[in-house]
């Protein structure tokens, strides 16, 4: 009997903790015949959905080529295999690179999201990224380094947006994140978060400072891998006193959902009175 068409599945892990994988990415792995991860970012916790038998390979030492010689293999054997990738699979992973092969040897694949460090770091900090009349714009990005930026996509150039910057695989050139964003205009005693494993049972490290002192900071916390810098105006809102309100929620504000109320209208609701003053 022929073996059915095989299907390679990029899977996002999400950030760390087991429990955010995705339903639909906890299902293919509990069938999956064989799970090709990034054993150093996804925690092996990850592979725990997988069913007995399961041939389980860790990327972590492989080359491009390897990893895609192993994928075609496994897919000669199972009709489904799943590369499990940290985050979301269309981040700062190697989608493109492996996903050209496959195609070019006729092997569908498909790709399942996953929660992002970016959001499992605002999570952990109990910050929000965007924030009404402060920032609307959030900006995914890294320092060069040994990739190097495109032209305009410097640290420098974006920075000066002012908006909320989430920077990845950068936490070891933080001095050139000081740098960039001084140069950009950045106030000194601007808020700055620094989340290393956001979301791992146990490994967690949220760091707060500022422009100035975070490098030291995260020195002295020793972190010097897999950390997210987010930078934003909108950094420590819960203690601000106060907030502009969101329109979306605003009495005033109508939509199809709900009659927009004027101020008087509010108060009298707020006071359990109809709109002629008696008791509703």
């Amino acid at each position: 009997m022929a073996q059915p068409p095989a299907t390679v599945w990029f899977v996002g892990a999400g950030p760390g903790d087991p429990d955010l994988i995705t339903v639909k990415g906890r299902r293919l792995l509990e069938r999956a015949g064989a799970i090709l991860f990034a054993g150093s970012l996804v925690d092996q916790a990850a592979t725990q959905y997988a069913p007995p038998g399961c041939d389980i390979r860790d990327s972590k030492d492989m080359t491009l080529d390897e990893m895609t010689a192993w994928l075609l293999d496994a897919c000669a054997r199972h009709d489904t295999v799943v590369r499990l990738q940290t985050g979301d699979p269309g981040l700062y992973g190697a989608l493109v690179e492996l996903t050209r092969p496959l195609e070019a040897a006729g092997v569908t694949w498909k790709v399942v999201p996953g929660v992002s460090s970016a959001m499992a770091s605002a999570a952990a900090a109990g910050e929000t990224l965007t924030l009404p009349e402060v920032t609307q714009t959030v900006i995914l990005t890294r320092v060069a380094g040994r990739t190097p930026m495109p032209p305009g996509e410097e640290l420098e150039a974006l920075a000066a947006h002012r908006t909320t910057l989430c920077l990845f695989l950068s936490i070891t050139l933080l001095h050139e994140v000081q740098r960039a964003l001084r140069a950009a205009g950045w106030a000194e005693d601007a808020p700055v978060v620094v989340v290393h494993k956001a979301s791992w049972p146990g490994e967690e490290q949220v760091v707060r400072g500022t422009l100035a002192d975070i490098k030291k900071k995260c020195q002295a916390a020793k972190i010097a891998s897999q950390a997210m810098i987010i930078a934003s105006p909108a950094l420590g809102a819960r203690a601000w006193p106060d907030l502009a309100r969101s329109k979306l929620y605003d009495p005033a504000f109508g939509h199809r959902f709900r009659k927009a109320r004027s101020p008087a209208t509010e108060l009298a609701a707020a006071a359990g009175l109809t709109s002629s003053g008696d008791p509703a």
